[in-house]
Parts: structure tokens; sequence; C-alpha cells
């Protein structure tokens, strides 16, 4: 199917959807791309209740609610403002707070700008997304600041901070697609598994000398071990055998601390979906909003205690 037409300036997005009829037309077109099938009985025709967010089948007059289903499901906010939250939420490389998003919309109540980011955050998950290729280097940080007491940097037992792995494509000297993911501990069995389900095999691996990568080989990678210097010698100006992978946990450090102030642990896999979704779109912004819109039409709601709780994340891999 061709890829729905999307608003490439502030002024195209402002005629575009300047009303509910607008959004929900396109809205259906993202959730029914080759066109309405009702539920009930596979009819291919029916007619549309704009009022009521539904659209009614000719033949056995079912009606199928258009947010049903979606992370849009039994909301009450206009569709107008569920748009210009995802509008923002995709156009800006800092992403947007929700309390500048209960600013910049008028929303009456912080909570109802945090809810409406945090479900299209869970629509910024592709499952059929394509694995990473060719290239790739893959490191892990900690999220969460520095803590004392701790006896060398990967201690787990007492740790507070957040364990991330990294992986990103080598393109030539340029950075490509990434993939970022909370991490238990730094078993071997927990890496590979984050490497089988994110790189295609095959795939070039470049690390650092943590012994528990070792079996990529085994695992069908080609696997480049190189010796990671010092911090003490990184500060200095010696340079990374992971640059790309360094950069892009550097700039996720700046965004969670330059956008958000930091966010709690339980929910930080849904900051690196955001994260990981506007990197890899980073040259097509415009193009992440349609796309946000088709995810989030095929994507099961949440619901508050379990967005609230963090406790659906564990359900659905990370990234896109």
């Amino acid at each position: 199917m061709a890829r729905l037409s999307f608003p490439k300036t502030l002024l195209e997005f402002q005629s575009k959807f300047a009303d509910e009829v607008a959004c929900q037309q396109y809205l259906s077109a993202c959730r029914w791309p080759e066109g309405f099938v009702c539920p009930r009985c596979r009819g291919r025709r029916a007619y549309e209740l704009v009022k009521l967010r539904r659209w009614q089948c000719t033949s056995c007059r079912h009606q199928s609610s258009l947010t049903a289903g979606t992370i849009l499901h039994n909301t009450k906010t206009p569709l107008t403002i569920w748009f210009w939250a995802a509008y923002l939420m995709t156009t800006d490389k800092r992403g947007v707070s929700a309390l500048l998003l209960q600013r910049q919309l008028g929303l009456r109540r912080y909570e109802t700008a945090w809810m409406m980011l945090h479900k299209l955050r869970r629509a910024m998950v592709n499952i059929a997304r394509e694995p990473l290729r060719g290239e790739v280097e893959v490191d892990d940080t900690w999220v969460g600041g520095t803590q004392a007491g701790l006896r060398g940097s990967r201690q787990l037992k007492g740790r507070k901070a957040a364990l991330v792995l990294v992986a990103v494509e080598k393109r030539g000297r340029a950075t490509g697609r990434a993939r970022m993911a909370v991490i238990p501990d730094f078993k071997s069995t927990t890496l590979m598994a984050f490497l089988k389900q994110n790189l295609a095999p095959g795939t070039t691996v470049y690390t650092d000398g943590l012994k528990t990568f070792t079996g990529l080989r085994e695992a069908g990678f080609k696997h480049v071990p190189r010796s990671q210097p010092l911090r003490s010698e990184l500060s200095k100006g010696a340079k990374s055998v992971v640059p790309l992978a360094d950069r892009a946990i550097g700039n996720l450090q700046q965004w969670l601390i330059g956008t958000y102030h930091g966010v709690s642990r339980d929910q930080l896999p849904i900051y690196l979906d955001e994260f990981v979704f506007r990197h890899n779109r980073r040259r097509s912004p415009m193009a992440a909003f349609q796309t946000l819109l088709g995810l989030g039409s095929g994507r099961k709601p949440s619901s508050y205690d379990q967005i609230r709780g963090a406790t659906d994340l564990s359900e659905q891999p990370t990234e896109v």
C-alpha cells in the first residue's frame, strides 16, 4: 500500500487537521489502510458516524469504533488535541515534556498531558521492525547517575541506576539505526538474547573487552572485540573503541536530563523507546508523525493503572 501523505510544514499541518472530521478520516486510513473491514461479517462497505467516532457496516449494521482497541481507546480528548501532541512529540528532536505539552495545548490537568505522552510512547514499538545489520557497535551504560559506596563500575548489588544495553549501526563514520533495552545483568545469556532479538545473523559486532560477549561467533555473528581505554584516559582524549555507541549513550543521557530532568527506573524502558523512535527517524520527522499514528492504531490499549505502574512494559519488546 502507498504511504499516506503527511504534513511537511506547520502551516500544512494546521490546514490538513483543522477539525475533528479531518482527523477522523486520516486516522481511519491509518487503521484500515486497505479499506474498512467489518469485524463481524467481514463486509467492506460502511458509512461514517462522525459524532460517535464510529463506522457502521452497511451489511450487518454493526458499529466499529474508530479508536476502540487502539492507544486512544475510550479517550474523551478530541482527536485534534491528540494529533497536535503526536506532531509536537515527533517533530522536535528534544521531545516534549508533559508540563510543556499541557501549556502548549491548554490542557487543564498535568495528568492528562502525562498520560497522553505515555500512550503515544507505547505506540513507538514496531513489532515488524527490521533487525540491525552490517556493522554494529554494542556497549552498555548506567542510567541513573553515580552512587557512592559501590565497588567498580559493574557492581550490581545495591545499584539504584538501571543497566542499559545499546546497539548502533555503523554507516561509514555516520550513525545508522539504534536499539536500546534495560537489562537485568551482564550475563552472557542476557546479552546474547538482546543481540539475537535485534541483530540479523552474520552481523559484524564491535564490542569492548567484556568477557561476557564471548560466544558471539557461535551464535552466528562476526565478533570484533577491542580493549576499551580506561575512563580517565577517555576523559583525556583517548578514542573509544565503540565511538558511535558512546555518542548515542551521551545523547540519551543529555536528553533524559535536559527534557525530563530524569525518569524513574520503572518507566525508563518506554523512554528508551521514544529516544530510539526519534533517533531512527531523525531525517524524516514529519514522516514519523504518520508512522506514530499508524502504529498507534494497531497497538492494544493500556489501562491507567498499567501505565502508572509500568506493568505493561514487560509485555512488549523495546524499540522500533
